[in-house]
């Protein structure tokens, strides 16, 4: 049965990780069950230039004049996932549940009594020769692939700060720094059969607020196209979704849209990778957070949100990467840079928003489940004001990730 887990895909990626359950219990009834999962930690070291004076709607890095050192989740969380399933008559049947807990505290680092726990991923799955149906929560289809090809998912990445009471969850990575967050939304997605080269999927999912427009009268469609043979995988994803304000406030309909995609080339030692998105009313960083210029808390220039999709900001970015893994090496070298940009939406002032992130990283492969990971990273927040300077971030960080 197809299994769509972050933690699984993300095991399956160029760097060589390998995540296999080591406890599968079979049951009387003819179902299994099966626990699996990984536990992660990184010690980070930032610093930002306190000469920075960039702060456009959605910068992600500030100016702080003090350097932070944690001990922190890195942007893949701890996962505890269980999983139970069965074959009734010709139907495949499924549960899963994938816990996501963090080890950095929530608040300010003398108070760490209640570390956060993502509960990420509840669903069921249905599926045979026809492919299968997701119901549930789990991670979205548009820009998924651009995640889960991204090297800094097994390392650090951006932080998103360092400060103390900050950074309850995971890191950014290489979010809001050349794709968008899909997040896992409840959905319910059908996808064709597993084993074949060209795979599709296409889910309706949950609509989410986006600005002023909080009526979600129908489902966002999300969809996800990949192509996979040998070490080459190309893919693309999109999503469309049309929300309104009340009617009380006028009852006027803005649609957000996007496109993805994105291709791995590669060889046993080399590989290849560039994505890329583009859309209208996506935001930056997390899907629909700061997509609109009415009444917007994150620098929108004021108003009711009457502007329908006139209101909604245009957003694009992607990144390219490669990485090397020399000829009967446990050493995985690789190296990135990424963009993500923001513009205004035709009802507010002129702007631009770039946060852009180069990283590099060396991965060794201590044991079959234990990877040795350095990273260094290169954030920075601008626009195109030249009055204004950079805001720029150095963080190295060192760290185990451990898959069982």
């Amino acid at each position: 049965m197809k299994r769509t887990a972050l933690l699984t895909l993300a095991a399956a990626l160029a760097l060589g990780s390998t995540a296999e359950a080591q406890l599968t219990m079979q049951m009387s009834n003819g179902w299994s069950f099966t626990f699996a999962g990984n536990v992660n930690a990184f010690a980070t070291f930032e610093t930002q230039d306190e000469d920075g004076t960039s702060a456009p709607p959605g910068g992600l890095v500030g100016a702080n004049p003090d350097a932070a050192t944690r001990i922190r989740t890195g942007l893949l969380p701890a996962f505890a996932v269980f999983d139970a399933k069965g074959r009734e008559g010709n139907t495949d049947l499924g549960v899963h549940f994938g816990f996501a807990p963090q080890i950095n505290c929530a608040a300010a680092q003398h108070d760490c009594f209640g570390a956060q726990i993502d509960m990420r991923q509840v669903y069921l799955t249905v599926g045979g020769s026809w492919g299968q149906i997701l119901a549930g929560r789990e991670i979205g289809l548009f820009n998924r692939q651009n995640i889960l090809n991204d090297q800094t998912l097994f390392g650090v990445g951006a932080t998103g700060g360092s400060d103390p009471g900050t950074g309850a969850g995971t890191t950014l990575g290489r979010i809001g720094f050349g794709y968008i967050y899909p997040n896992f939304k409840a959905q319910l997605t059908y996808s064709t059969p597993a084993g074949r080269p060209l795979s599709w999927s296409i889910g309706l999912f949950e609509a989410a607020a986006n600005g002023p427009y909080i009526v979600n009268e129908l489902p966002r469609v999300e969809t996800e196209v990949v192509w996979s043979s040998g070490n080459t995988k190309i893919w693309g994803n999109g999503l469309i979704q049309s929300t309104k304000t009340p009617d009380a406030a006028g009852g006027e309909r803005a649609t957000a849209f996007g496109l993805g995609g994105g291709f791995r080339l590669g060889t046993a030692n080399v590989a290849l990778t560039a994505a890329g998105y583009w859309g209208k009313g996506l935001g930056t960083t997390l899907l629909f957070n700061g997509t609109d210029g009415e009444g917007n808390v994150d620098g929108g220039t004021g108003g009711t949100g009457a502007g329908g999709s006139d209101d909604l900001r245009d957003s694009f970015g992607g990144y390219g990467q490669v990485t090397f893994t020399p000829t009967d090496s446990k050493v995985t070298l690789a190296g990135s840079w990424g963009i993500s940009i923001m513009e205004n939406a035709d009802t507010e002032a002129e702007f631009k928003t770039k946060n852009w992130l180069a990283s590099g990283g060396v991965y060794y492969q201590a044991t079959k489940s234990l990877k040795v990971v350095g990273e260094f990273n290169y954030a920075v927040t601008g626009d195109d004001d030249d009055a204004t300077d950079d805001n720029k971030s150095i963080v190295p960080t060192v760290g185990f990730m451990l898959f069982f």
